[in-house]
């Protein structure tokens, strides 16, 4: 039972669960990878005031995550929403892989860099649907902001350095965004390419001292969130914040909630805040006898 007890808290330090929470940020992913053997169970709930609609969407996303080996980590996503249709429909999944090149520790810091590749497969229009026979409230709008949760097929691939001291840890990354038709739709005039990065910094508030993996930890964030659309006739940029809270309990369960809004830019967007609510459960050596 203690050699039990001690290879699960020895897992958990490694993985950044507990004693390293503050860098599981809520918007984004650091450099560091969750426990080798391991699965992740997560359902992230968001909530947009569209500007082209009458009502909230809402984005239901699934997630199952694989801790394959402690440098490689693989998410397979579903999405469902009503935000490109007044109907609550599936849209598509996304497949994503971080493979961790580097980690250099020491006692109370450690400096870790990661590459990760993501790919989407969605089927949505790219406007709401007009006209007598579709049931949606939608104005004509334009927009030039594409991402690859549940709105665009397409292709992701970037980098990821953070950096952790005692309890502070400072993220950031850089991504190519490709986008590709859906699978019944054509992209309209937007730009089929661009370049996403972030800046996020992670805060452990407690417990003020670790004594037990079973402490639940209460973490605060920021991030800031920019994407500057490459096409030279469909550009446009943006850059947004937001903060989050995070509890994690029993060092296998955790709760994120976030607000994103805009703080400048001048793309196009068909929404410009949102809502996160975020439930995640692992479960740990279970590839192992």
């Amino acid at each position: 039972m203690m050699l039990k007890k001690l290879t699960i808290i020895l897992a958990l330090a490694g993985a950044g669960v507990s004693a390293r929470a503050q860098e599981l940020y809520v918007q984004t992913e650091p450099a560091s990878n969750m426990p080798a053997n391991s699965i992740g169970l997560r359902l992230t709930n968001k909530f947009y005031p569209m500007d082209h609609a009458s009502y909230t969407g809402y984005r239901l996303q699934p997630e199952v995550m694989l801790g394959i080996s402690k440098k490689l980590m693989v998410h397979a996503s579903g999405y469902f929403s009503n935000v490109m249709e007044n109907r609550f429909k599936a849209e598509g999944a996304g497949l994503y892989a971080k493979y961790r090149f580097l980690s250099v520790d020491d006692m109370h810091s450690h400096f870790r860099m990661a590459a990760f590749a993501k790919g989407s497969i969605i089927n949505n229009p790219y406007a709401p649907p007009m006209g007598p026979d579709h049931d949606h409230t939608a104005g004509a709008f334009n927009n030039q902001d594409l991402d690859l949760d549940g709105m665009t097929s397409g292709v992701s691939a970037g980098v990821i350095a953070t950096q952790l001291v005692h309890k502070l840890a400072v993220s950031g990354s850089l991504a190519y965004d490709r986008y590709m038709n859906n699978t019944q739709h054509n992209l309209p005039y937007v730009s089929r390419s661009a370049l996403n990065y972030t800046l996020s910094a992670g805060y452990l508030l407690l417990p003020r001292s670790y004594k037990s993996y079973k402490q639940t930890n209460l973490n605060l964030y920021v991030e800031l969130l920019g994407k500057s659309n490459l096409d030279q006739y469909r550009s446009g940029y943006y850059v947004d914040v937001a903060p989050a809270v995070q509890l994690i309990i029993n060092s296998n369960s955790r709760i994120d909630l976030s607000y994103r809004t805009q703080l400048f830019g001048d793309m196009a967007r068909m929404m410009d805040q949102s809502f996160l609510v975020r439930y995640e459960y692992n479960l740990y050596n279970i590839f192992k006898k």
